[in-house]
């Protein structure tokens, strides 16, 4: 459940003094953009990487960017303290209102801005992966943008979960591992981790992003790489990553067992991701009270 205060364009308000309109056809037809940021300690973690994806998913949909990254910033910590979050999770939302014919003729801004935060969701370790064709079109314009149209992702993630999987992984029209619903995956083999590249569909996660550089200060080579389901199944472990899970183990794919779950590796990934959020949080808040 989402926390009860929201910021809503210039105005911080308890969610049911938030209205948004039928006549916001951008938020009717899907034609927005959203981040997802953890929160640690109090801090927004890797926001700057947040605003560079939004900003680049604004100019693929062309969306105008009437925010800076410094006031949605200031915006977002608002909602952090008005809601008491220690250890959570927050979302922004940018929603395009003037778009197409079904629009309404009340003055709203040209963008709607939404920030609001929620508890971390819970997960088990190791989480159960189906597997789906076609969960991803690598070749589509709008491929890898973190869009508001988020249908195909919850309806594939409960399709999998009637199943008794947790989470699915989705391949791409050529048959390829490109993702799961909303993270990213990793195989590793042979002390080495591989993961799909961007080509292959998947979102230009943020954590994907951390892990690619940490990983290799520790001697751990991580390899964008296409992959295939057999592949998958034939690894020594695999993990997932995402801003709300950070690192989990994955014990088994479509019926198939993976030997460590999580293993060796996976723990060491995740112990230098966890030390990578707290030099960010500590050096954030030594910052803000010089």
């Amino acid at each position: 459940m989402i926390h009860r205060h929201v910021f809503h364009n210039e105005s911080l308000l308890p969610i049911e003094k938030v209205r948004l309109s039928p006549g916001q056809a951008g938020l009717l037809c899907g034609w927005g953009i959203f981040t997802t940021v953890r929160i640690s300690r109090g801090e927004a973690f890797a926001y700057e990487r947040h605003w560079r994806r939004l900003e680049k998913d604004a100019a693929l949909i062309r969306l105008p960017l009437l925010y800076t990254a410094a006031k949605v910033r200031v915006h977002l910590h608002e909602v952090i303290r008005a809601n008491n979050v220690t250890e959570g999770s927050a979302r922004i939302y940018l929603v395009y209102n003037q778009v197409g014919f079904w629009r309404s003729e009340e003055a709203q801004p040209q963008v709607d801005l939404i920030i609001y935060s929620a508890p971390l969701p819970e997960y088990r370790e190791p989480v159960r992966l189906g597997l789906r064709t076609h969960g991803r079109h690598a070749s589509a314009p709008l491929a890898g943008v973190k869009s508001i149209s988020w249908l195909p992702n919850v309806w594939a993630v409960a399709e999998a979960q009637k199943e008794g999987f947790d989470e699915v992984v989705l391949l791409n029209e050529r048959g390829e591992v490109a993702e799961c619903t909303a993270a990213n995956i990793f195989a590793v083999k042979n002390g080495k981790i591989y993961t799909p590249p961007l080509s292959s569909g998947c979102l230009e996660g943020v954590t994907r992003g951390i892990l690619a550089e940490i990983a290799p200060e520790a001697g751990i080579n991580v390899v964008e790489q296409n992959l295939r389901p057999e592949e998958l199944y034939s690894a020594d472990e695999i993990f997932i990553s995402s801003t709300n899970r950070n690192i989990i183990g994955v014990g088994e794919i479509a019926g198939h067992k993976i030997a460590a779950a999580p293993g060796p590796i996976t723990h060491q990934v995740e112990e230098l991701f966890v030390a990578h959020v707290t030099d960010y949080v500590t050096r954030r808040h030594a910052a803000a009270t010089r």
